[in-house]
C-alpha cells in the first residue's frame, strides 16, 4: 500500500468520524425537541466544537493532498467531493445547534405536544436523520443509486415546509397565547428543511465522485 493510499484511508476515516458525530447531533436535537431535554441540548452545543475541529482538519488534509500529491481522475473527484461534503456536514451541525439553542433558551418547562404534532416535528426529524444516515452509507458502500434515492426523501421535508405557514397560522388562531412558541417552531421547521437540502448536496457530491456526473440544477431522479 502506497503512502497516498494511506492518506486517502485516513481522510475517509476522519470524514466518517465527523459524519457520525453530526448524525448524533441531529438525533439529539430530535430528542431535545420531543422531550424538552435541556441536557441533550447542551451536549449538542459541546459536540459542535468537535465538529468544527474536524472540519478544519479535513479541509487542511484535502488541501495538502491536492498540493503535495496532485491526484487525478477518481482520486481527484473524491478529494473535491470530500471538501464539499465536509462543509455541508458542518452546516448541518450548525442547524442542530440552532435547534438546541431554542430548547436551552425556552422559558417554559416543556413544549406543547399538540403543537409538535401539528408541525410534524417527529416525522421531519426522522426523515432528516434517515437522509443523513443513508448518505453516509452511500459513500461507505460507494453506491450511487443509494445516494440518488435520498432526493425522494427530501420531498416530504419540502412539502411540510411549504405548507407550514398555513399550519402555524391556523394553530395560532386556536392558541393565541402560544404565538412565540409557534413562531419558534416555524423557524425550526425551516432549519430541518435546510438539513435536508444539505443532505441533497452531499448526495450530489457522492454521485459526482462515483459517476463523474454533475447533478446540480438537473433532473436528479432520472440519472
Amino acid at each position: 500500500m502506497t503512502h497516498l493510499d494511506n492518506e486517502f484511508i485516513k481522510l475517509r476515516m476522519q470524514l466518517f468520524e465527523m459524519w457520525s458525530l453530526v448524525i448524533s447531533q441531529v438525533e439529539m436535537s430530535r430528542e431535545a425537541l420531543l422531550n424538552f431535554d435541556k441536557g441533550a441540548a447542551s451536549e449538542i452545543t459541546f459536540k459542535e466544537k468537535m465538529v468544527d475541529s474536524y472540519e478544519l482538519k479535513v479541509d487542511r488534509d484535502c488541501e495538502n493532498l491536492i498540493a503535495l500529491n496532485t491526484p487525478v481522475a477518481t482520486d481527484l473527484r473524491f478529494v473535491l467531493a470530500v471538501l464539499k461534503i465536509n462543509t455541508d456536514l458542518e452546516r448541518i451541525g450548525d442547524f442542530a445547534r440552532g435547534i438546541a439553542r431554542f430548547i436551552k433558551k425556552c422559558p417554559k418547562d416543556n413544549l406543547n405536544p399538540e403543537l409538535l404534532k401539528v408541525c410534524q416535528i417527529d416525522e421531519l426529524m426522522k426523515n432528516a436523520i434517515e437522509m443523513l444516515t443513508d448518505a453516509k452509507k452511500a459513500l461507505e458502500y460507494e453506491n450511487s443509486r443509494m445516494a440518488i434515492s435520498i432526493f425522494s426523501h427530501d420531498d416530504f421535508l419540502d412539502d411540510v415546509h411549504k405548507h407550514s405557514n398555513k399550519i402555524i397560522a391556523e394553530y395560532i388562531k386556536s392558541h393565541p397565547d402560544e404565538i412565540e412558541e409557534a413562531l419558534n417552531l416555524y423557524s425550526i421547521i425551516r432549519k430541518i428543511e435546510r438539513i435536508g437540502d444539505h443532505c441533497n448536496n452531499i448526495a450530489e457530491e457522492i454521485v459526482f465522485y462515483l459517476e463523474a456526473k454533475v447533478l446540480k440544477h438537473s433532473n436528479k431522479k432520472k440519472v
